[in-house]
């Protein structure tokens, strides 16, 4: 089955009108997680499950899954509080000296807050030697303005500096000015589109480009980073107009290393955000083994928000189900847990 979410050619796939269901530029509502608040919840309860489950000789995995993969994030921090309230516990430590490996990493994973997930994350890509690029665009070049303003909250309490500082520090050049815009959270979010000025942009994007020797990056930088998805929709509408390339291609050709994924990632996402997770789900498992904890990241910071909608574009792009390929790549505990995310609750 073949299935290209971005139209001929990498190009723009056409959607609803801006504002409307299933645009992704739409009201919170059109997309859907696999995992919610689970119905007659009870901290306490599932307290005394947990404990049960790490108490005496030997671990019940499978009664901590069920517990904690059907349960939300908020859902998650209650029985944290109950555990301590009614043993005494940290519940995090336990669950750290009871498990280990994948298992251990996507369960802690699901105990954090989103945003100070991904804050960790992000300090993470940046630690040691070398960056993890992937983690930064994959995660600044994806999420809104109030995403962005929680993460960079979440970073500079946990780890008592700028976000925007620490990227500056690991990136370099187009790639860190591009970072460095998509930063300060003042991206349009309109869903009013321009056609007008979008046709003045695809033409400032092809002569910045195709039409000259040579690539003006700050061109594409300054559009790309300020305009909304909606209006981006429009600009690369207009530039297949223009030039025999869509938008996406000219980018592959014009730029090139970590500023070209970046660019990538902005005009994808706005396209069809759904469709760009499930690509970058893929990725991970393509090639000699599976990278862990990028498809940690993916599907548990996903698993809340648009899981559901990420799980059909794979379908219809790949051809077959999210689950099956995580269960072909994945084994034991830490497969049954991922599992669960995505099938849901």
């Amino acid at each position: 089955m073949s299935h290209n979410p971005y139209g001929p050619g990498g190009g723009y796939q056409q959607y609803p009108a801006p504002g409307q269901s299933g645009y992704p530029g739409a009201p919170p509502n059109t997309t859907h997680g696999t995992i919610r608040p689970a119905a007659g919840f009870d901290a306490a309860e599932d307290a005394s499950k947990l404990r049960k489950a790490m108490k005496g000789f030997g671990t019940n995995e499978q009664a901590i899954i069920d517990v904690l993969c059907k349960r939300s994030n908020a859902q998650r921090q209650q029985i944290m509080i109950a555990y301590k309230s009614g043993y005494g516990r940290d519940l995090l430590k336990d669950l750290k000296s009871e498990l280990g490996g994948d298992f251990e990493d996507v369960i802690l994973a699901m105990m954090m807050p989103p945003y100070e997930f991904l804050a960790q994350q992000l300090h993470s890509a940046m630690s040691g030697a070398g960056t993890d690029e992937d983690t930064l665009f994959e995660t600044l070049c994806t999420h809104t303005n109030a995403e962005i303003n929680g993460i960079k909250a979440a970073y500079a309490n946990m780890y008592g500096k700028s976000l925007e500082d620490s990227v500056r520090k690991e990136s370099s050049h187009n790639f860190k000015l591009l970072l460095t815009a998509l930063l300060q959270a003042n991206r349009d979010e309109s869903n009013q589109v321009d056609k007008a000025k979008a046709a003045n942009q695809a033409m400032a994007l092809y002569k910045a480009g195709e039409k000259k020797t040579g690539t003006d990056e700050e061109a594409f930088t300054v559009i790309v980073a300020t305009q909304s998805p909606a209006q981006l929709h429009a600009i690369m509408a207009e530039y297949e107009n223009i030039s025999k390339k869509t938008l996406l291609d000219a980018v592959k050709s014009e730029t090139s290393g970590d500023y070209r994924q970046a660019l990538l990632a902005v005009l994808k996402s706005s396209l069809n955000r759904p469709a760009y997770y499930a690509e970058r789900i893929k990725d991970t498992m393509s090639g000699a083994g599976t990278r862990d904890s990028d498809l940690i990241r993916l599907i548990v910071s996903r698993s809340e928000y648009d899981l559901a909608n990420i799980k059909q574009e794979y379908l219809r792009r790949y051809g077959h189900a999210m689950e099956k390929d995580i269960s072909g790549e994945t084994s034991g505990d830490y497969k049954r847990a991922l599992v669960m995310l995505v099938e849901g609750n």
